[in-house]
């Protein structure tokens, strides 16, 4: 059944212009403004966290936007502060929107004696008094499995499909999807099965950790153009490395598609002056102003799809409808079926 009160939120400062984002386009498919409910997020000198709310949240539906992207623990105890106070405030359900869930790479242990920070920040979110989590391409699935509460994890495999489509339209057939690894190969075959292309694998051994020793391509990517496809684009040495591997194989192109554009270090420069021709991400992380401006970098919505699934999680319809090309294609109002 419908929730009789309107979904509201409320945003932290991680990534501000994807919640004005999805608060306009709410406002546009609900006929009605939907806006951003007034609080205050800010630092004390010591730089201790405060959250005021300024609007009465008694009994309403809220929905807390906040990647938990650099840097990480202050946005994430912004979330676990936003939280309290609206729990505090009477808030009938909080949803936790995290598009990029950090620390989601710390999901086992890989080593003696280290910790699985994936699960205690699960057990954070949820003691802090989160309903239920709304993200996007987790690094691990099994993360879902750490909460204790619902948990919706969004794919941009669809929207990705999809701008495929209309970029490479004529030229699918000489198409590759390549994982830059053994560990995402799943997420590769999802996406190369969606476009109806051929699959290739880059096998890397690192001697440790940050190192990267050899890289083998498996598979046959001669005149091919090949798509990487990853969930999380940190220093981007590993990328580009593959990059150069795919066209030293023979690839006529290079493109990447990634998730989680993080960014962070040399990232940018290497992607400048990779051989990479383009690198597709998303704004699940708030582009800083090298990427925006760098010439090879391009960056796709997803407030599209996490304003829909907002609403279908309010009006208790299905989230999983999301995860399919024909069902994102109009919520992305013909984006990438015109000509």
């Amino acid at each position: 059944m419908p929730s009789m009160t309107e979904p509201k939120l409320i945003s932290g400062n991680s990534n501000r212009p994807l919640s004005k984002a999805i608060a306009r386009r709410m406002s546009m498919h609900r006929g009605m403004s939907v806006g951003l409910v007034e609080a205050r997020v800010e630092r004390f000198n010591d730089q201790e966290i405060f959250v005021e709310v300024f609007e009465n949240v008694r009994g309403e539906d809220m929905y807390i936007i906040q990647s938990t992207s650099n840097p990480a623990n202050d946005n994430l105890m912004e979330l676990l502060i936003m939280t309290d106070a609206l729990r505090r405030s009477s808030a009938d359900r909080i949803t936790a929107v995290i598009p990029y869930f950090g620390y989601a790479r710390q999901d086992r242990r890989a080593k003696a004696r280290t910790p699985i920070s994936a699960k205690l920040v699960a057990n954070l979110v949820t003691q802090a008094g989160v309903d239920r989590v709304l993200t996007m391409d987790l690094h691990a699935t099994q993360i879902q499995g750490f909460f204790d509460i619902p948990v919706d994890n969004l794919y941009a495999a669809p929207i990705f499909a999809l701008d495929i489509e209309h970029h490479f339209k004529g030229k699918l057939d000489k198409v590759t999807v390549v994982s830059p690894d053994v560990g995402g190969v799943a997420r590769a075959r999802e996406l190369a099965q969606r476009i109806g292309c051929g699959l290739a694998i880059v096998d890397k051994r690192r001697v440790k950790a940050g190192e990267i020793a050899e890289m083998t391509v498996i598979g046959d990517v001669s005149g091919q153009t090949c798509i990487i496809v990853d969930d999380i684009c940190d220093t981007a040495g590993t990328l580009c490395k593959a990059a150069e591997v795919l066209i030293e194989a023979g690839a006529s192109e290079v493109h990447s598609y990634i998730t989680h554009g993080v960014l962070s270090g040399p990232a940018v420069e290497r992607i400048t002056n990779s051989v990479m021709k383009s690198l597709v991400i998303t704004d699940s992380i708030e582009p800083t102003t090298p990427v925006k401006d760098a010439k090879n970098i391009r960056i796709v919505p997803t407030a599209p799809m996490f304003a829909q699934a907002i609403m279908n999680i309010w009006s208790g319809t299905s989230v999983s409808s999301l995860f399919d090309a024909e069902t994102l294609s109009p919520i992305y109002e013909g984006m990438y079926n015109q000509g």
